[in-house]
């Protein structure tokens, strides 16, 4: 056959098809006319197929069929999509008109629960107050137990759906592991029979605040679709709860500005009062005052006496209270005002024994508070530059070798510093390893301004060098170095928060006419802060007074720990082991001369018992173990273990 009969052929073939399909259609589009059952559409093929109709007319049939049945499951969708958005916006015009949650929510639920053909629908929100959750809605529900249902966060479906801010489905509830099954929830919902639950969160922001169910009393698989149905109501119920608290904030917000304005009506002379003070803490400010000018001037105005305290001396609870919430608090009969600026505390203003303070008095202690806040950065910055003078002319001391006495003098005159005084020459540090060079730096700033505050109330001198801090402070009479240093350390860790360790030089005079002793000294508190962390005392102060011939042996990076265990390290292992005493004898037989009869009487044991513990150091020691080379460095082993043992940890 040619191509020509071919195409003919098949052209007639279409052409008889088409007519027979235009004559198959009719039956159903009378179907879909009618809106008949899906099973309907079998009927036409059914009864050709009875009649002996040709292939082609089944097969047409067939066709028709399956295109009206896409037909009828568009209409559908669209019919049901048309619902879900018909019954969205009836939900958000209610929300727009909100004027009862309950009806809002339970509009929600009911709404919900129709559209997606479940026997219960319900809504559960978390109570922060008592740390739980509750039946907030319910639809459909028959058991009284369910309805009253309180469960505790992360229980059950509802705890899954709260944890991970996602919707869950299970399609057969008490044979899911996936979730926490407790007896309280497993018997509320055994009562109310339910067998497929879907839950979706309620979202404000990124906070769960309840959960959206729809549950059914029979297996069953929820649908994509629905899920997201579900989803919009869900997210409907938050903004129709966030539009509730935000109208009640409003609400009560309007109630607290009527009440305020009702005081101001009433309390003219209390705003006149106000008024007299801003006046004259402004002129404060302009002519230079003080902060205890701030205090006797708020004093007139409030009746009372009004203290400024440091942060260390006012209560801490009712001091960080008002920091943290920026108003004057009472606490008993007083009444405390946070003194702070950028966050940082420093100070606060106390008014002492008038426990009834009304509203615009307080807001008058607050705004001398602020007052008194700007006064103090004013003297810091006054402050900073003074500790910069400080610091330059210590630099020239530990540096300048052709400086000339006198200027010397005058220049530490100013700044009230005598450098005829006996003096000591201290060097401080953070132990603490910052995490990035950012914070190292500012945690070396803190110190140095830390340092230069106490050397200036102390009139010393203080700069930043060699990765920490060096000071020179006046030594008091019947101070010492020690007492000084371990003060030092206490007062800067205090101020920086952080464990600050000092190293002291012996005492020292007349500075200015000593070329090198002031670098001499600083270089003997470094040997001695670097004694200090050797021996693990962080943290701590001491002079080289403290180490006797030890602080010429303490510098550099000598291996402390190592040096006494490799020297004693097996006397004390035993101890710790069996609970004797071989460290303590064997420092009490060196004390008492090797005299193993003074040693017995030192230690309130029998002499046997002294030679029962040192035959048993030979053999953990050696037999040349009291020879003079060995008796020297077990004798320093054993101070330096003393002396870490002393100041180590609890």
């Amino acid at each position: 056959m040619s191509g020509d009969h071919v195409q003919s052929a098949e052209r007639a073939g279409t052409e008889a098809a088409g007519a027979a399909l235009t004559g198959a259609e009719a039956p159903f589009l009378e179907l879909l006319s009618r809106g008949a059952s899906a099973d309907a559409y079998e009927q036409p093929v059914l009864l050709a197929r009875a009649e002996g109709r040709p292939a082609e007319a089944i097969a047409a049939l067939e066709h028709a069929k399956l295109l009206a049945l896409r037909v009828r499951a568009e209409l559908e969708g669209r019919r049901r999509r048309e619902a879900e958005l018909s019954a969205l916006f009836e939900t958000a015009h209610d929300l727009a008109g909100l004027r009862d949650l309950d009806s809002v929510l339970q509009a929600i639920v009911q709404r919900a629960r129709s559209l997606l053909g479940t026997d219960v629908a319900y809504l559960s929100l978390n109570d922060p107050d008592r740390g739980d959750t509750y039946m907030r809605v319910t639809e459909g529900s028959v058991a009284a137990r369910f309805q009253q249902l309180r469960l505790g966060m992360g229980e059950g479906l509802g705890g899954l759906v709260a944890q991970t801010a996602r919707p869950y489905v299970t399609d057969d509830y008490f044979e899911d592991g996936r979730f926490q099954h407790t007896n309280t929830i497993d018997t509320g919902v055994r009562d109310e029979g339910l067998v497929a639950i879907l839950g979706v969160p309620l979202m404000l922001g990124h906070h769960v605040i309840g959960v959206l169910f729809a549950a059914d009393r029979r297996a069953r698989v929820f649908e994509r679709e629905q899920i997201a149905l579900l989803g919009s109501f869900a997210a409907l119920a938050a903004a129709a709860i966030d539009s509730a608290n935000m109208l009640a904030e409003t609400r009560s917000a309007l109630a607290g500005l009527e009440r305020a304005n009702e005081i101001i009506r009433d309390r003219s002379g209390v705003i006149e009062r106000a008024s007299d003070v801003h006046d004259r803490l402004t002129e404060l400010v302009l002519r230079g005052g003080g902060v205890h000018d701030v205090a006797a001037a708020v004093s007139q105005v409030l009746d009372g006496t009004v203290e400024f305290t440091e942060a260390a001396d006012a209560p801490p609870v009712p001091l960080e209270t008002s920091r943290a919430e920026g108003h004057a608090v009472r606490h008993e009969d007083d009444w405390i005002a946070a003194v702070t600026a950028g966050g940082e505390l420093l100070g606060a203003l106390v008014l002492r024994g008038h426990p009834g303070l009304d509203p615009v008095d307080q807001l008058t202690l607050e705004r001398a508070a602020m007052v008194t806040s700007l006064l103090l950065l004013a003297r810091r910055s006054a402050a900073e530059a003074e500790q910069r003078v400080r610091g330059e002319l210590l630099d020239d001391l530990l540096d300048a070798r052709d400086r000339d006495p006198r200027l010397l003098r005058e220049r530490a005159s100013r700044l009230h510093a005598d450098l005829d005084a006996t003096h000591v020459v201290l060097a401080a540090r953070l132990d603490a390893v910052a995490q990035d060079a950012d914070q190292e730096a500012e945690a070396r700033r803190r110190l140095w301004s830390a340092a230069s505050h106490l050397a200036a109330t102390r009139h010393g001198l203080a700069a930043a060098r060699d990765g920490g801090t060096v000071l020179v402070l006046p030594l008091t009479a019947g101070d010492s170095a020690t007492e000084l240093a371990g003060r030092t350390a206490r007062q800067l860790g205090t101020a920086v928060h952080e464990a600050v360790t000092v190293g002291a030089s012996g005492p020292l005079r007349d500075l200015a006419a000593q070329a090198d002793a002031v670098a001499a000294a600083y270089a003997e508190g470094r040997r001695c802060l670097e004694a200090l962390r050797l021996l693990g005392r962080s943290g701590d102060g001491a002079a080289a007074e403290d180490f006797g011939f030890l602080g010429l042996l303490l510098a550099g990076d000598r291996d402390i720990a190592g040096f006494v265990d490799r020297t004693i390290g097996e006397v004390v292992a035993y101890d710790a082991r069996r609970g004797t005493d071989l460290v303590r004898t064997l420092d009490a037989y060196f004390t008492c001369g090797m005299s193993p009869a003074r040693t017995k009487d030192a230690l309130h044991v029998h002499v046997n018992t002294v030679a029962q513990r040192l035959e048993r150091v030979g053999r953990l020691l050696g037999d040349d173990w009291q020879s003079p080379a060995r008796t020297l460095e077990i004798q320093l082993a054993l101070r330096l273990h003393r002396l870490s043992a002393q100041h180590s940890p609890p």
